[in-house]
C-alpha cells in the first residue's frame, strides 16, 4: 500500500472502511487500560474515526496521526473546530482544544513531537498495512510511544479469499511483532456477520497489550 494508493481512496470518495458508527470494542474494552480521565491518547493511522468525537466527550485528550489532509479536514469539520494548522518538517499539526493531529508520513513522526501518551489505540492501522510494512510500523509504534499499553483491533480471515485491505493478522504474527516487548492478552473474538466486506468468514479479535515488566 503506497501513499499514493491511500490518497486516492480519500480523493475519490472510496473509504469504505470509514465506520458509520463508535466502535463496540472501545466503549466496552477501553476501562480495561485504567486511564484517568484526561488521559492522552495515541490514535495511528485515524483517518476521521468518530471514535475521536466519543473519546473527547469523555474527557480525553487525543493525538493522532494520519496520511491524508482531506480525512483531518473532514475530521474537524464534524467536529465542529477550527484547527490551527503548523508546517512541522514534512508533518503538519492540525491541533485544537485536547486534539493535535499529525497529517503526513506516520514514518516521519519522532517520539519528540507526538510527546507523552497515555495509551495506544489502534483501530485501523496495523490492519491497513500489508505484511511488508507491519514489522517496520509495530516497532515505530514501540520506539514513538516508549511501549505504552495499546488496545488494538485485528481480523483473522483466510488472506487467499480476500486481498485486503484490511488484512488478516493472526496471533502468531502479532507475538511475533510485540511479543518481546508486550504481554498479550485476547479480550474478545467475535465473529463478523455476513463476513468481512461480505466477501469472506472473518472475526475481529480485540487484544489488549501491556509492556512486559523488567
Amino acid at each position: 500500500m503506497e501513499a499514493s494508493y491511500w490518497h486516492q481512496r480519500w480523493q475519490q470518495g472510496e473509504i469504505g472502511f470509514h465506520e458509520s458508527q463508535v466502535h463496540p470494542a472501545l466503549v466496552e474494552h477501553l476501562s480495561r487500560l485504567n486511564l484517568t480521565k484526561g488521559a492522552r491518547l495515541f490514535l495511528p493511522l485515524c483517518g476521521k474515526t468518530l471514535d475521536i468525537a466519543w473519546l473527547l466527550a469523555n474527557n480525553y485528550r487525543i493525538v493522532g496521526a494520519e496520511l491524508s489532509s482531506i480525512a483531518i479536514n473532514e475530521l474537524f469539520a464534524a467536529l465542529g473546530l477550527v484547527p490551527e494548522i503548523t508546517p512541522v518538517g514534512a508533518l503538519s499539526r492540525y491541533s485544537a482544544k485536547n486534539i493535535d493531529i499529525w497529517v503526513g508520513d506516520i514514518f516521519d513522526l519522532t517520539s519528540s513531537l507526538l510527546g507523552a501518551v497515555d495509551a495506544i489505540y489502534d483501530r485501523a492501522a496495523l490492519v491497513a498495512l500489508p505484511e511488508h510494512m507491519r514489522n517496520r510500523y509495530a516497532a515505530h509504534l514501540i520506539v514513538l510511544t516508549h511501549a505504552t499499553p495499546q488496545l488494538l483491533i485485528t481480523y483473522e480471515y483466510d488472506q487467499h479469499l480476500y486481498d485486503g485491505p484490511p488484512f488478516s493478522v493472526p496471533e502468531k504474527e502479532l507475538k511475533q511483532h510485540y511479543g518481546g516487548t508486550y504481554q498479550l492478552q485476547q479480550m474478545a473474538q467475535d465473529q463478523i456477520a455476513g463476513g468481512l466486506k461480505g466477501k469472506v468468514e472473518a472475526s475481529t479479535v480485540i487484544w489488549l497489550l501491556q509492556r512486559k515488566k523488567t
